[in-house]
């Protein structure tokens, strides 16, 4: 459990490669971008370039796929946003009293983040659809293999059988691409000449992004989170990443998000961040994978500024689920075999 909520409610009593994006993923959507003056420039940091450093938010409502009743209905009104965000809110409050631990109205609701709302109706934009490409040959194998796995997972054998999240690894909120999680997706970004670095408070990861042109690392090195490189076009920073493992897990929080999304070593991630206006981080990514799915897909989301600082997530301190996973598998051994 993050020290965000105790900390936050004290404070509020008080108080690549080869593969290209898109031609139409490569510029900030209109109708969802901040709506800053046109003569509106971002910040600059001592060695010239915009200023991306703050404290920022990616926690949204909208789900990464359309609901499929919307269609090709990429954008809401302004009034019909607000309804759906609305609806949402109370659901969260009906959820939160009986498990305020999820009550997503503490993160998702304007006490704490300021910035330009999102008007999409999902995350994906393309495909048109809205929604994920389908499997290639490669990814309906590799889903057919993870499928057999889940009786052994299920069975609680080790440790190592349980997901990356479930052993404070990674919940998939790090990134590339950068979808959010349930709750504290807060980030942290710093920058000098060389690098972009961002801190993710979910298991609080950290990724550094060079700046100087280095090529990727050589293809036999593997990471969960990819081997990332940075450079500027214009006020857009742009981030090629690849290199990475067939345990990388991206997803979004279960409420918006399908939990099933995998990835293979094939995996290409663009992304480019644009400071819109002083509050608002437009995010844009395009996911290539072969391994997995027929097509590259894109989408994109808001970033938002919140306050900071940002706590240590410290999941791995008192992880009794983990232990009481795996002591609850053995007591159902010792009963079987008795």
């Amino acid at each position: 459990m993050s020290l965000r909520i105790h900390a936050r409610a004290l404070a509020a009593a008080g108080i690549t490669l080869l593969i290209v994006a898109p031609t139409h993923g490569a510029e900030p959507a209109a109708k969802d971008a901040a709506k800053a003056p046109k003569s509106w420039s971002p910040p600059r940091t001592p060695d010239g370039q915009p200023d991306l450093q703050g404290y920022w938010t990616n926690g949204t409502y909208i789900p990464l796929e359309r609901p499929k009743e919307l269609g090709d209905k990429e954008f809401y009104t302004e009034a019909e946003a607000a309804a759906v965000e609305k609806k949402k809110l109370q659901e969260d409050h009906s959820q939160a009293a009986d498990d305020i631990h999820y009550d997503n109205v503490i993160w998702q609701g304007d006490k704490y983040a300021k910035g330009s709302p999102s008007l999409r109706t999902s995350i994906v934009f393309d495909p048109p659809d809205g929604r994920l490409p389908p499997l290639s040959p490669q990814g309906q194998k590799h889903a057919a293999e993870l499928k057999a796995l889940l009786p052994h997972r299920d069975a609680a054998e080790s440790a190592e059988s349980r997901s990356l999240g479930e052993r404070c690894i990674s919940w998939g909120a790090d990134g590339p691409p950068l979808l959010g999680s349930t709750y504290n997706a807060n980030f942290q970004i710093l920058q000098n000449g060389a690098s972009v670095v961002i801190l993710t408070e979910m298991i609080h990861s950290v990724r550094t992004i060079p700046l100087d042109s280095r090529p990727h690392v050589a293809a036999s090195i593997r990471q969960l989170a990819g081997d990332s490189r940075g450079h500027w076009e214009g006020d857009t920073l742009v981030v090629d990443s690849t290199n990475f493992t067939n345990e990388t897990n991206f997803r979004g929080p279960p409420a918006t998000a399908r939990q099933d999304i995998f990835s293979s070593p094939e995996l290409h991630v663009i992304e480019r961040f644009t400071r819109a206006n002083e509050d608002t981080i437009v995010y844009r990514f395009t996911v290539d994978d072969p391994g997995t799915w027929t097509k590259p897909w894109s989408g994109e989301t808001l970033m938002r500024k919140t306050r900071g600082p940002i706590f240590e997530y410290a999941c791995h301190e008192g992880n009794y689920g983990l232990v009481d996973i795996l002591a609850g598998a053995r007591a159902a051994e010792k009963k079987r075999s008795n």
